[in-house]
């Protein structure tokens, strides 16, 4: 390893940050960029640093490894992921079935230079392979201008699908993804719910439903009949219901 490797390292425990940045000092071709205690930190740092690697502790406050590991993937320039975990046996057996890299806890020198000379991005095939490990996320990435912004899940009004993009609107403005609507709608069950076949409305953020003329229908025909719809806290737009979903407004 000849080339000057700039490391970020993440990890909520002041001592795991420290054993490692003592290890690194032993090797002449590392420079420490930065450190976070959790994946949010990470995530910010590496968008301002551009690191080549990441040591990433998986258990984080927050917002843990894994996650972090998916919205870094976004950047212009997604560093390298090494794992940092003190995981059991099961879990550690997808990371080595997936050919992830992760350090084991209590880290050792030899293994640490070893990972670092085979650090390499993630492929998208590995990191689909372990996010089944993590809880749902707890924020949406939007990649935009060059950065990449993370939503709080908690302040998403609704998802929108619009032809090979995603609407998510929170109570300030919208943001465009490139993601699967079922696959949001798989992942966030216990918080969204489907009003219509191209819209996730926030269980929390419905305020009731009542019958409206609406001008044109969700696929945008002219429409004169009267809707049902479902009103919505902070925001002013309205959610058509379909008729298969009316069902829910009996519920409400």
């Amino acid at each position: 390893m000849n080339t000057l490797l700039h490391i970020l390292i993440a990890d909520d425990e002041t001592p795991a940050r420290n054993r490692l940045k003592d290890l690194l000092s032993d090797f002449n071709n590392t420079q420490i960029v930065g450190e976070a205690s959790n994946g949010k930190e990470a995530l910010n740092l590496a968008s301002m640093l551009t690191p080549d690697i990441v040591l990433l502790d998986i258990r984080m406050p927050e917002m843990d490894g894994i996650e972090a590991a998916q919205h870094l993937q976004k950047l212009a320039k997604p560093p390298a992921i090494i794992f940092t975990t003190a995981y059991d046996s099961y879990a550690l057996q997808a990371f080595d079935m997936n050919a992830v890299d992760y350090l084991l806890k209590p880290i050792r020198s030899e293994r640490l230079q070893t990972a670092l000379q085979k650090a390499r991005a993630l492929l998208p095939s590995q990191l689909a392979a372990i996010v089944p490990l993590t809880p749902q996320r707890t924020h949406l990435s939007i990649h935009e201008r060059g950065r990449v912004l993370l939503v709080p899940i908690a302040d998403i009004i609704y998802l929108r699908a619009e032809l090979k993009y995603i609407t998510v609107r929170t109570a300030e403005r919208e943001y465009l993804i490139e993601e699967s609507l079922t696959h949001l709608e798989q992942e966030f069950s216990t918080i969204f719910i489907r009003l219509h076949r191209n819209c996730l409305v926030a269980s929390a953020a419905i305020l009731g439903y009542e019958k409206r003329e609406l001008n044109f229908d969700a696929q945008g025909n002219v429409n004169t009949e009267k809707q049902w719809v479902a009103l919505l806290k902070h925001i002013p737009d309205v959610v058509a219901v379909s008729r298969r979903q009316q069902h829910l407004i009996r519920q409400s």
